[in-house]
């Protein structure tokens, strides 16, 4: 039985490449549905994603309604707590939008009984043809009673009447510190001696105006008390004096402590940098590598993009992050990084990206995979699969035409 404990299994077996949404974990599920069964099932049960912009609602649809998996498991998930609901409604929805006569009338009866009915409703107000919910309008009046509607929004509770007051927004006032020039902040943010609050406000201000070199010397100091955090406004302000900031942002990579201030400096050389900066942006990825840090490394591996063949010592990482990471929204990013720096064996890679959990890997691979039958054929699933995102259909649609030579 497929349990969770909080880890990833290996990313070469089955349920590894899964959990990660790979899309070799798709195709590989495909040779033997009844195996992959209870897996594609545990995948929806517990939540495998790094983080929650990680799309997985789609490619585990796709998992249970291609091989033909049985929705049984999927609608008890329904009832197993409020995260696990919320991820089997989403399923469900989807496969319904797709023709499962069952998998509507499933989702339907849990928003008349269930206990997270509200999520679940609003999800499939969020997905259906109004006519498949509308009808629901008096049994949630009747279930709603005297809640607390304030995050009650859009609909269905805006059809029918039921959402909660918007807050309301009056016309913005000026920001403190507005009049002050861009000297005087500067004087302010030096003075030791004042607030968190008013160097926070003036770095706000400043992060309103152009690109401001007389703050370069001061972002070391511009933390907050403990050394944890930097001051929020700053990322914006440095942000904007983009090459400017390189040379100081060499020092600030040295740092060992503050551990933002590192940060800041790698990530000034990841966007700005120039060659002699690849074996500092390498080696913060093979920190990153060790340290199994799987949020991040994307701006790294955007930065070393720049460089092509010259971050060729990235290579060896950039692939081991493609294979392991869990967090599959910072995945392409590592492919788009290899295509510059090395293509070598790519091209399978860009084919199974066509059966990727994220929408922007699947657009790389219709963009990149090699003229195959078997491309040519998922190319043509995705362009007819009215579950997929507009711009991956539209893209498959064009390479097509192109293929085939035909308008």
């Amino acid at each position: 039985m497929v349990m969770s404990d909080g880890r990833y299994a290996p990313a070469g077996s089955l349920i590894g490449l899964v959990q990660r949404g790979r899309g070799l974990g798709a195709r590989m599920a495909a040779e033997d549905p009844a195996a992959a069964a209870e897996l594609v099932h545990g995948c929806i049960r517990w939540d495998w994603r790094w983080d929650s912009v990680d799309q997985r609602a789609l490619y585990l649809a796709r998992l249970v309604r291609d091989l033909e998996l049985p929705l049984g498991p999927v609608a008890e998930g329904l009832g197993a707590g409020e995260e696990s609901s919320e991820r089997a409604a989403r399923v469900l929805a989807l496969l319904a939008l797709d023709g499962s006569g069952e998998a509507r009338e499933v989702l339907r009866a849990y928003a008349e009984e269930g206990e997270h009915w509200v999520a679940a409703l609003e999800e499939m107000a969020h997905r259906w043809p109004v006519e498949w919910w509308d009808d629901l309008e008096g049994t949630a009046r009747e279930r709603l009673g005297d809640r607390d509607r304030a995050e009650l929004w859009a609909d269905p509770w805006d059809r029918w009447g039921l959402a909660g007051p918007r807050p309301v927004r009056g016309p913005r006032g000026p920001k403190p510190l507005a009049e002050v020039d861009s000297a005087g902040l500067l004087e302010l943010l030096a003075d030791p001696g004042e607030s968190k609050e008013r160097r926070t406000a003036a770095l706000d201000v400043l992060d309103d105006r152009g690109p401001e070199p007389g703050v370069i010397p001061l972002v070391p100091s511009l933390g907050t008390a403990d050394g944890k955090y930097m001051l929020w406004p700053l990322i914006g302000v440095v942000d904007k004096l983009g090459a400017l900031a390189v040379p100081a942002a060499r020092e600030w990579a040295a740092v060992t402590e503050p551990e933002w201030l590192r940060l800041r400096g790698l990530s000034v050389l990841a966007e700005c940098g120039e060659a002699e900066d690849i074996p500092v942006l390498v080696a913060d990825l093979e920190r990153d590598w060790v340290e199994r840090r799987w949020c991040g490394p994307k701006r790294t591996a955007d930065g070393l993009a720049r460089f092509g063949a010259e971050a060729r010592g990235a290579v060896s990482l950039l692939r081991r992050f493609w294979l392991w990471t869990p967090h599959s929204y910072e995945r392409v990013s590592y492919l788009e990084a290899l295509g510059e720096i090395d293509p070598t064996g790519l091209e399978s890679v860009y084919v199974e990206c066509l059966w990727d959990c994220e929408d922007d890997a699947r657009l790389l691979g219709v963009e990149r995979a090699p003229d195959q039958p078997e491309v040519r054929g998922r190319l043509e699933y995705l362009r007819d699969d009215e579950l997929e995102e507009p711009a991956v259909r539209a893209a498959a649609r064009e390479r097509l035409a192109a293929l085939t030579g035909q308008s």
